[in-house]
């Protein structure tokens, strides 16, 4: 599952247990990029505050399908597998449309996000694909092109955040070696409203 040694949840204790116990999903399963943390339990603690409040906050104000493709589209570019099965997963569930998720994803696959998409959406992966491959290139211009696109400064933090949150995550995965194996793909939290609510359904 990882190059490292991790504690699964039959054998957590204290707070390490209570933490699974918070982001477990079905039949007690945690994900393994959560048990990569577990000689950490406090790092496992901040990731997944971090997770939650970019990514499923309910003040965000783009459509979580969008905020999905964005960590498709970057963990795509940092050739991190095991975050685009998750997040793909995750996308196909949210849009429940089958033929637009495909389209989605072969844009993204050519780094051609304008083939699925226009607008300040498009505006925005533009962004996404920038911070992430060219990130000392990013200048003031990018925040004129992106207001001049549609977008607000509010949305562009958005953007920013849950592009900076997953090459954290696929930096951690790749890092340490972590697969898909005994994973639940797809998972997500399920009490949006709840920030402190981590369980995955």
């Amino acid at each position: 599952m990882t190059w490292i040694t991790t504690i699964p949840y039959a054998a957590a204790e204290g707070k390490l247990r209570k933490l699974y116990d918070r982001v477990k999903g079905p039949d007690n399963n945690v994900d393994n990029i959560m048990l990569a943390h577990s000689l950490r339990p406090h790092t496992m603690e901040g990731h997944m505050a971090l997770y939650k409040y970019t990514l499923h906050h309910p003040r965000n104000t783009f459509p979580k399908s969008y905020l999905e493709t964005i960590g498709v589209y970057v963990s795509l570019l940092n050739e991190c597998r095991y975050c685009v099965d998750h997040h793909y997963s995750g996308l196909l569930r949210l849009l429940a449309d089958n033929e637009r998720g495909t389209a989605i994803r072969a844009a993204l696959d050519e780094t051609n996000p304008a083939a699925a998409f226009a607008g300040k959406e498009l505006a925005g992966l533009i962004y996404v694909e920038k911070l992430t491959s060219r990130p000392t290139s990013i200048t003031a211009q990018d925040m004129d092109d992106l207001r001049s696109a549609g977008l607000d400064d509010g949305e562009i933090l958005e953007i920013n955040q849950v592009t900076a949150y997953f090459a954290y995550a696929n930096r951690t995965v790749l890092g340490l070696g972590i697969n898909t194996e005994g994973d639940i793909i797809g998972l997500s939290p399920g009490d949006n409203s709840d920030p402190n609510n981590w369980s995955h359904a």
